[in-house]
């Protein structure tokens, strides 16, 4: 390995020299490869394949991947589709502000740079959707900046590494830690290594320094661990600050109709442009039990059969659905319901839908199904 003699410590913290050589020998010889995105160094798909990796698992996105290159193969063809073609395609993988910025991420880019990503880091974070962490990411693995990631997988390796004592719920401690990652960095890099450099941190973190049962026996940079030394890895990361999840309980209601030629079809409203599911279609939702039924009773009429209730996770929230299905005679009954439209099932699929809703339905696409 050329130039890669092992890291810059700032004055008055000893870091582990070693690290940076023996990240980026592991990762060539034990870390992840042959993944589609790692195949390229054409930023449009980097960009995409970092942006779906973000809080979601590799397995999940090798699905998603290759149907999104399909229909969007360039950043031209996604910044000229719908909203609603984006969103339909991103569906069932979640945090759809992600798809959101995505798609105004490449409008930017066409309208704004010419269709052609930016080369920097810098650069790259000024776009919609593209933090630091990400931009660093696109440059080092597209252009071989030398420029550190700091996810948060990233941030667990580094902090078990250097027991870094700083609380991260703090921004004074994240700034200090991005700091000593660009001191880890290898000195001089060719492009090459800082490709491997960069996807080998990623791997450490997904696969070997994990969260609850870190596997120090497999970790090639072990002996430069100081936590793995203190036998204090789950000590760290320091964090005093926890998510605050909040449990809120929803009223769905599924209105269906079954035409004279056998077609199912359903209402649905598309959700607000903020807060959950911002831009998703959705049927009506309720506060509470007491308002569905006064809504129905007072417009639609007809006997609602409740369906088994749904837990769904969010970043910050639990959500409990419970879902009840009104069968209604006729698509002129529209009149008492929320803005909204009639879908037809075969049509669902071209509509952004958040993955429970879109399950509840699928169970509910023949005529007196119920399950």
């Amino acid at each position: 390995m050329s130039r890669t003699a092992g890291s810059q410590a700032p004055t008055g913290w000893g870091l582990p020299i070693a690290f940076a050589s023996l990240l980026i020998e592991w990762q060539r010889h034990s870390g992840r490869s042959g993944l589609p995105w790692q195949l390229t160094r054409e930023p449009y798909r980097v960009w995409l394949s970092e942006v779906m990796l973000q809080q979601t698992q590799v397995s999940t996105v090798l699905s998603y991947y290759p149907r999104f290159l399909a229909r969007f193969p360039d950043v031209r063809t996604l910044a000229a589709a719908s909203p609603d073609d984006v969103m339909a395609l991103w569906s069932g993988l979640g945090y759809y502000s992600r798809a959101r910025n995505l798609h105004r991420c490449a409008q930017v880019v066409v309208n704004e740079h010419g269709g052609a990503f930016p080369t920097t880091a810098a650069q790259l974070e000024t776009l919609p959707g593209i933090g630091a962490s990400t931009a660093a990411a696109i440059a080092a693995f597209c252009h071989g900046e030398r420029i550190s990631i700091l996810d948060g997988n990233v941030r667990r390796v580094l902090s078990r590494l250097l027991a870094f004592e700083g609380d991260l719920a703090q921004a004074g401690p994240q700034r200090e830690l991005w700091r000593l990652a660009q001191a880890l960095l290898p000195v001089a890099p060719e492009r090459d290594d800082m490709t491997a450099y960069t996807q080998g941190l990623m791997d450490l973190g997904a696969t070997v320094c994990l969260r609850s049962k870190p596997l120090c026996g497999r970790c090639p940079v072990r002996a430069e661990c100081r936590a793995h030394a203190a036998n204090e890895t789950q000590r760290f990361p320091v964090k005093t600050r926890r998510l605050q999840r909040r449990f809120e309980n929803w009223w769905l209601l599924l209105v269906r109709h079954v035409g004279g030629d056998g077609q199912v079809r359903f209402w649905l409203a598309r959700r607000p442009d903020s807060g959950i599911w911002a831009g998703l279609y959705c049927p009506p939702v309720f506060a509470d039990d007491k308002a569905l039924q006064a809504a129905v009773h007072s417009t639609l009429g007809g006997a609602l059969h409740a369906l088994a209730p749904v837990a769904h996770s969010l970043t910050h929230r639990e959500l409990r659905l419970h879902p009840l299905l009104l069968d209604v005679p006729s698509v002129a009954t529209e009149d008492g319901l929320p803005p909204g439209q009639w879908v037809s099932v075969q049509a669902l699929a071209d509509h952004g839908l958040p993955a429970p809703v879109r399950q509840m339905l699928s169970g509910l696409d023949q005529p007196g199904s119920t399950a």
